[in-house]
């Protein structure tokens, strides 16, 4: 279930911090332009991984290959349309997922050209960890995006998705206290019995195949 391999966790250490305080900064920035000052009182509207990243949670995105970062707060009374704008604020994170995504690709690509010319062994050795490190940081990047689109709670996917029904504020949260721990346990089950019951891994692999060919 948990793997240490200190290179590979120093190559995925870029991406994951870049992901994870991205994807938490845009949550925030989405909020205050939406009219909610709470997430910028909290000092979330930064891009310091320290106020974004959960100790515990990033552990176990290294470790166990999947985690958590602490989540943003916002104040729904202060959204203009309670639905509309709650659905936003949780895109804001995938979408900057996908936005890495496209950047650490084409920086990837970058890196493959310039290796194949004429570099001292040095440059090259450098182009090249570059180059690694961008392939891995699409990799977890593409992953905490399909991850977070799942419609399950407390995940992005999930308040996407209750915009869209007519829930009752009661139910809704009834639905957000056994997300959580279901979620858990579907991770947990699919690592010990070996079972693909959330398609996450095969999704990232065709996306990850299909924008980085070489």
């Amino acid at each position: 279930m948990f793997g240490f391999d200190l290179q590979e966790i120093l190559l995925l250490l870029p991406g994951i911090i870049i992901g994870l305080t991205v994807h938490e900064f845009c949550h925030a920035f989405a909020a205050y332009k939406l009219g909610d000052n709470t997430a910028k009182e909290m000092g979330r509207l930064t891009l310091n991984p320290i106020k974004h990243i959960d100790p515990i949670g990033f552990l176990f995105i290294i470790f166990a290959r999947f985690g958590w970062a602490k989540p943003v707060q916002f104040n729904p009374g202060n959204l203009r349309n309670y639905r509309r704008d709650k659905a936003l604020i949780a895109a804001a994170g995938p979408a900057s997922n996908l936005v890495l995504v496209l950047i650490f690709a084409g920086l990837s690509r970058l890196c493959y050209f310039i290796a194949s010319g004429n570099l001292s062994i040095n440059l090259y050795i450098f182009i090249t960890y570059i180059f690694v490190i961008s392939r891995f940081a699409v990799m977890i990047n593409l992953g905490l995006m399909i991850f977070n689109l799942l419609p399950i709670p407390p995940l992005d996917g999930s308040h996407i998705a209750f915009s869209g029904l007519n829930l009752s504020a009661e139910t809704e949260y009834r639905i957000m206290r056994l997300g959580a721990p279901l979620l858990f346990l579907i991770i947990i089950a699919q690592r010990i019995l070996d079972i693909t019951i959330l398609p996450i891994v095969p999704i990232v692999s065709f996306l990850y195949n299909f924008l980085m060919p070489f």
